[in-house]
């Protein structure tokens, strides 16, 4: 019991001493953010101002909607632009420090690892790094654009000009960005848990089907809009991810046995 309890003890700090090096990150990242969160609140318009367009010829291709480009961002409250100055800087900052956070997370979890598979490092940095980013573009290029033209355009008609709040706005925008970006970690989080024995390659086949349904009913929640196009941008990348999730969990068992064997 004494020794549960020092394990216990010491897994506490060392998780402590993730999280205020994670949170120092965020901090010097959130006072850089700060000094530019104008201009990045300028980036947040690009959704609300540009719909996406695709053409075999031309491929895909990005044009202003007059109607949203003039749709005016109000605040409501006295402090609501502060605030909303505060969470793009706070996001914004949060991206940045992903890496860190990433490599904090490793860090955590790499006792309980065997000597071949601390290695693994930078490659996991890196690739939970790339999903989380890919994650943020792909709502930020496609999936928000698309949902604000629908939004701010279906049964409008000409007798109605959207006047926004900034805050609810920055709100809509951030949640799903991060929210984007956090489904696109799905192949990590697949590998994770089969290298930890939760579950087999064998089993995420054998349930691919109802993973399908699963990523369309995820997407009916996350995606913005009820139409069925914009749940597809969201519910075909989920697939996609789950597949190369499997994939790359039956090379990495395959690599670590190996690895194992060798030594």
């Amino acid at each position: 019991m004494e020794e549960q309890k020092m394990s216990l003890i010491n897994h506490l700090s060392e998780l402590r001493k993730r999280i205020v090096i994670c949170l120092g990150a965020l901090l010097v990242a959130f006072i850089f953010t700060f000094s530019y969160s104008e201009d990045l609140f300028k980036l947040l318009l690009f959704p609300l101002n540009y719909t996406p367009r695709f053409s075999l010829k031309e491929g895909i291709s990005f044009i202003t909607d007059q109607k949203l480009h003039n749709t005016k961002l109000v605040f409501l409250a006295p402090a609501e632009a502060f605030w909303m100055n505060m969470k793009i800087a706070l996001v914004s900052g949060f991206i940045i420090v992903i890496p860190i956070i990433f490599h904090q997370l490793w860090k955590f979890v790499s006792p309980g690892l065997y000597q071949h598979e601390k290695k693994y490092v930078l490659p996991f940095v890196l690739t939970a790094t790339g999903l989380f980013l890919i994650g943020v573009a792909f709502c930020y290029f496609i999936v928000l654009p698309y949902a604000m033209d629908f939004l701010l355009n279906y049964k409008v008609g000409d007798f109605l000009m959207p006047m926004l709040s900034v805050g609810l706005y920055i709100d809509f925008l951030l949640k799903f960005l991060l929210a984007f970006g956090l489904v696109f970690e799905l192949p990590v989080l697949i590998v994770i848990a089969t290298r930890m024995g939760f579950i087999t390659p064998q089993t995420l086949k054998k349930y691919r089907k109802l993973a399908i349904i699963l990523a369309f009913v995820t997407a009916a929640m996350i995606t913005p809009t009820p139409d069925a196009f914009n749940q597809t941008l969201m519910a075909v990348p989920m697939i996609i991810l789950y597949e190369v999730g499997i994939w790359a969990s039956i090379l990495i068992n395959k690599k670590g046995r190996k690895d194992g064997e060798k030594e």
